[in-house]
């Protein structure tokens, strides 16, 4: 019996961001979300974002009808300022906006508009609701690439409406939607059917995107965790993953 723990897998190195350089989901722009409350604390996981290997962050504020009435202009002058910030503290990442849009009916009806604030190869960034499926959302997915957005659906495995049926993640894909996964998923954060399902994700190389979905330090004490587990090793070296060509 007591040769059973020589047998014991030894636990992983933590894993090296700096291959992922760039983390394109985030709440850094204080005061104008659920994020950063204010520029000290933007400037605290700024620097950590650096300490982890990242060097530039694409910062989503999100953009909802019922919550958080960001426009272009608020982000932007948002953002402005805490370019500013960040070169008066001497941090050495490079710092831009877009937007997390909420699924709802203000963005099914603005889409032709052609106003969405993008990153990359026009990648537009939008999630929905965790208590029900839109019912209408392969229409609004076509009806966002007929207008040269290319989707990435946040978090996808987070909804738990598909977390007992893992084809629709294909079928998702199929349709032109590339899929982006929260860090903390892998590490537990959001229960164990989500960190399931992103482990489903990560094995089937269904994973384009990884954002750390950052809103505060916990967010970033909480990665560390992810960085020795199995998944998050196999995915970073997959190949698949976009974020260094942004």
């Amino acid at each position: 019996m007591a040769f059973f723990g020589l047998f014991k897998k030894a636990p992983l190195p933590p894993a090296d961001l700096s291959v992922v350089r760039v983390d394109m989901h985030s709440h850094f722009i204080p005061g104008i979300d659920d994020g950063a409350k204010n520029t000290g604390e933007s400037l605290e996981m700024l620097e950590e974002m650096y300490e982890l290997g990242y060097r530039k962050v694409i910062t989503t504020p999100h953009i909802m009808s019922d919550g958080y009435k960001n426009t272009p202009e608020i982000i932007n002058k948002g953002l402005e300022k805490l370019r500013k910030a960040v070169k008066e503290a001497g941090i050495n990442i490079e710092v831009d906006a877009a937007a997390e849009y909420y699924f709802d009916y203000d963005f099914e009806k603005s889409i032709a508009k052609k106003d969405k604030l993008t990153f990359g190869n026009n990648y537009l960034l939008w999630e929905m609701s965790f208590m029900n499926k839109p019912d209408n959302i392969n229409q609004v997915i076509f009806e966002m690439l007929t207008q040269g957005y290319k989707p990435i659906l946040a978090h996808v495995e987070r909804y738990p409406f598909w977390h007992n049926d893992y084809s629709v993640y294909e079928d998702l894909a199929s349709r032109g939607t590339l899929l982006q996964l929260n860090i903390n998923s892998i590490a537990g954060q959001y229960g164990g059917p989500t960190k399931k399902a992103a482990e489903w994700l990560i094995d089937h190389d269904m994973i384009s995107f990884l954002g750390t979905d950052c809103h505060h330090m916990g967010h970033l004490e909480t990665l560390q965790k992810a960085l020795i587990e199995p998944s998050m090793h196999k995915l970073l070296a997959s190949g698949k993953l976009l974020n260094n060509t942004l």
